[in-house]
């Protein structure tokens, strides 16, 4: 989350149609109201309770009930935090033990000024009030000494396969990467790490799992290290069906990132912001993306201010048009989009809602039940999926962006529902790629291209063109690629 609260004015949320499918979205607790909420989570104890974490260093608990008026303080540690000096520090993040029901363990995500660094630490919840955590309790797992006040990032999650906690880092700069942290694998910016709670070894509180991808180098890497080239990874989570790891990535002048975080994986910065090249000032110099991993999805900033915030995969069953969708937002921008995902090259992207909320991040409660935080105080849920503003006929926009080198968008519109087939062709005439085969509902879609054909061969560059074929209609447009 960037510093850009000077360009909103608070207020009411308000749905937007701009012939796009919409969401209908409420009040989850119009009795409850918090000071710069950024996390919300559950404990997986079969309790039902809902967690939300205050910036300021405060954690309240409350029933799953939408009635509900009263909170409870569940751990304060004001007195250790701090986010006076920069809007990005604070109380950041919250993950609860997967055995918590038994131990009683929780983490947090803070940041500090005495000495000035970021803190990974242990709390045990009272053993005779499952709603108030022992403030001494604390046990400190990590401490990352800062230079730059911003891009703490924060998040925590365990892997619901592994049991080992993720830790995302931000690469500790305002901007450019100051630290050059981005790339340099000897830090822990700019990462998210992976350690074992359960484990103490080599004097620390935590140990290294055993298949970390930087375990026992030479190199003077961090063992902890998961995956890196990452800038400000705003919010992580896993989708528990399939494994995935997915997070939003800040950007710096242009582009912001949805990233599906693999071991070892070198998400770029930077070397790359988003998929163009970003020629700063660190090492390696030059703009070589062989061994780099590109962005599930890049969106462009268009000349002004944008902030993702990462969000979940939808598991629920309110809003079921959103079953397996990747949810995600901007906070400067008030967006909520759709993403979703086949595990190949074919990524569908869509505008859900466009609003008045700060959407600081997502949080899901123990039915997979899917909430947005808002930044100014309230938290909101999904009621139900609706299509409005449906377009007049098809339509095919302009790629974007365009040209380009890694990745780009292809926008369609339907009037009605119907099967949709989208093809890249050569100069030949002859199918180079089908990015969509299948069944579409009524309203506006995405497709991507990554520049790969048929059996995910980079093709040359050149002049390539799209086809839409859907309910006896075809329309097509034009494309550069550049290598």
């Amino acid at each position: 989350m960037n510093n850009f609260l000077k360009y909103f004015v608070a207020g009411f949320f308000l749905l937007c149609g701009f012939g796009i499918a919409q969401v209908t979205i409420e009040p989850a607790f119009p009795g409850l109201f918090f000071t710069r909420p950024l996390d919300l989570q559950h404990a997986g104890d079969g309790s039902d309770r809902i967690f939300v974490v205050e910036q300021r260093g405060t954690i309240w608990v409350f029933p799953n009930d939408s009635d509900i008026t009263v909170k409870k303080l569940f751990l304060n540690i004001t007195n250790k935090t701090s986010d006076i000096r920069e809007e990005d520090g604070g109380l950041l993040g919250l993950a609860f033990h997967p055995d918590y029901e038994n131990n009683g363990y929780f983490y947090v995500y803070y940041t500090s000024f005495d000495p000035w660094q970021n803190i990974v630490a242990r709390y045990q919840v009272t053993a005779g009030d499952p709603d108030e955590a022992d403030p001494d309790s604390e046990v400190i797992l990590m401490e990352i000494p800062k230079q730059v006040a911003e891009h703490n990032a924060g998040q925590l999650a365990f892997g619901p396969q592994d049991g080992f906690l993720y830790i995302a880092v931000g690469d500790g700069g305002c901007c450019y990467d100051p630290l050059c942290s981005g790339q340099e694998l000897s830090s822990l910016e700019g990462t998210v790490l992976r350690i074992d709670v359960d484990t103490i070894e080599s004097g620390k509180n935590y140990g290294i799992p055993p298949d970390n991808p930087f375990l026992g180098n030479t190199s003077g890497y961090r063992e902890e290290t998961y995956a890196y080239g990452l800038r400000n990874p705003w919010r992580m989570s896993f989708d528990p069906p399939t494994g995935q790891l997915w997070t939003g990535d800040v950007g710096q002048d242009d582009w912001e990132e949805v990233n599906l975080i693999q071991k070892g994986g070198n998400y770029g910065w930077s070397v790359l912001e988003g998929t163009e090249c970003f020629f700063g000032n660190c090492p390696p110099v030059g703009c070589d993306i062989t061994d780099l991993t590109m962005p599930i999805l890049a969106y462009n900033h268009n000349g002004g201010y944008a902030s993702v915030t990462g969000g979940y995969v939808y598991r629920g069953t309110r809003a079921p048009e959103l079953f397996g969708k990747y949810i995600y937002a901007d906070f400067v921008l008030g967006k909520i989009w759709g993403l979703k995902y086949d595990g190949s090259s074919n990524v569908q992207n869509e505008l859900l809602a466009t609003m008045e909320l700060l959407i600081s991040a997502f949080g899901v409660d123990e039915q997979n039940e899917l909430y947005i935080v808002d930044y100014q105080g309230r938290i909101y849920r999904f009621s139900s999926a609706m299509v409005e503003n449906l377009p007049e006929q098809m339509v095919l926009e302009q790629n974007y962006p365009n040209p380009f080198n890694a990745l780009t968008t292809i926008r369609f519109g339907m009037a009605s529902d119907g099967n949709v087939k989208i093809q890249v062709f050569n100069g030949l005439g002859e199918t180079v790629a089908v990015l969509l085969d299948d069944h579409r509902q009524a309203g506006f879609h995405t497709v991507t291209w990554d520049g790969t054909d048929n059996v995910g061969q980079k093709v040359a560059s050149g002049i390539f063109y799209y086809e839409l074929a859907a309910i006896n209609s075809t329309l097509a447009g034009k494309m550069q690629l550049t290598r």
